[in-house]
């Protein structure tokens, strides 16, 4: 018996040496590859250390590669921290207390008072009231001016077409007048909201068949102030409404009449023009009077001027009264001769105190009483109309 012999060709894996045919190109064992020619044994071993040492490549972007960096680095400082505090000795981490200096005791100020806020106040409407159309009445807008409101709010308030057509005998709701809302209270009172809380004052409720007229009669306060104090605008009050009487302008009552004050006296006038002892001569015309103001002269009062001839055999004597600083004698008063005059003149601060039975006023002194000075005046009196 003969042996056949394999006359196919073979070749040995190089890394486990299994025999495979010579078309093999992987090794069905170790899977090795035979695409390059087989290396000596000892580079065969070699690069089979080579591929079992090799490690996967990881690939990171560079935002999870800083996370991950900054997760070791926190972890390693945690490990030696804990491993430091362990080592240490005992007390050398306790925590060391400071003692605080006590602070100086301060006085403590009361709390200053907070006035409280003031509520705003809010207007409180009334209902409408019935009003029964008369034949004088005329138009809404008659009404609406009787009662103080405006034409629309009677259309809309009896739902009347735009025209607001009214008849005799028909019964319409007439709505009250919007009441003004004061202004808040301040923390000062106005001069006039201070008189009003000083002012005594009675309260009542509007009856019917009151008027305002009537109302005040019976109070003896003018209807005006009433008006003013409650903030009516029109004459018209309304039954069950509320109003306050002030009595504070109450009228006086008749008594007798008190005494005026009388003003402290005035200071003498200082005489300026003329010069005392100025002589004047057919020249002069016109000689004029003049003094210093005493102060501001009040109703009723006067300088009364007076003058008197204080030559021989002259009785001559004039007074009269202004309200100014000067005075021009009248040109009846200059001598009708060529003899020089003398003439004597003084000013004095008076005051009216009442009228005689031919209705001149009655001066009283209300001042002390000037120097006299003296001028000389010589001619012919002048004929015209005495110039002031």
């Amino acid at each position: 018996m003969s042996l056949e012999t394999n006359s196919s060709k073979t070749k040995v894996c190089p890394t486990c040496g299994t025999r495979l045919s010579e078309s093999a190109i992987r090794c069905l064992v170790c899977g090795t590859e035979f695409n390059a020619k087989p290396e000596p044994k000892a580079a065969k071993k070699v690069e089979k250390s080579v591929q079992a040492s090799r490690m996967p490549v990881v690939t990171l972007s560079l935002p999870a590669a800083v996370g991950i960096l900054a997760v070791v680095i926190i972890i390693a400082a945690s490990i030696a921290f804990f491993s430091l505090r362990a080592r240490a000795p005992e007390g050398t981490f306790d925590a060391v207390v400071t003692p605080t200096p006590s602070e100086t005791p301060t006085a403590t100020l009361p709390a200053t008072a907070t006035i409280p806020p003031t509520d705003m106040p809010t207007a409180t409407l009334q209902p409408p009231f019935d009003y029964t159309v008369a034949a004088g009445d005329g138009t809404c807008s008659q009404l609406a001016f009787t009662f103080g409101v405006s034409v629309q709010s009677i259309i809309i308030t009896n739902n009347l077409p735009s025209s607001c057509p009214i008849s005799v005998g028909q019964v319409l709701k007439i709505p009250y007048p919007t009441p003004t809302i004061p202004p808040p209270a301040t923390g000062t009172s106005l001069p006039v909201d201070a008189t009003k809380q000083a002012c005594e004052t009675v309260p009542i409720t509007v009856q019917d068949g009151d008027t305002l007229s009537s109302i005040s009669l019976n109070y003896a306060v003018p209807m005006q102030a009433i008006k003013d104090f409650n903030g009516l605008t029109t004459d018209n009050v309304f039954v069950g409404s509320n109003l306050l009487i002030p009595l504070c302008m109450r009228a006086a009552t008749p008594g007798p009449t008190p005494t005026a004050t009388i003003p402290p006296p005035y200071p003498a006038p200082n005489l300026l023009l003329p010069a005392d002892g100025a002589a004047f001569t057919l020249a002069n015309d016109v000689v004029t009077l003049q003094w210093a103001s005493v102060g501001t002269l009040r109703d009723a009062e006067a300088y009364q001027i007076t003058m008197e001839d204080i030559t021989a055999d002259q009785t001559r004597r004039l007074s009269d009264y202004v309200t100014d600083t000067k005075y021009i004698v009248p040109t009846s008063y200059r001598p009708k001769d060529n003899v020089a005059h003398v003439l004597r003149w003084w000013i004095t601060p008076v005051r009216q105190a009442g009228t005689d039975e031919q209705g001149q006023p009655i001066w009283v002194n209300a001042g002390a009483v000037s120097e006299k000075h003296v001028f000389s005046w010589v001619g012919i009196a002048v004929e015209g109309t005495p110039s002031q």
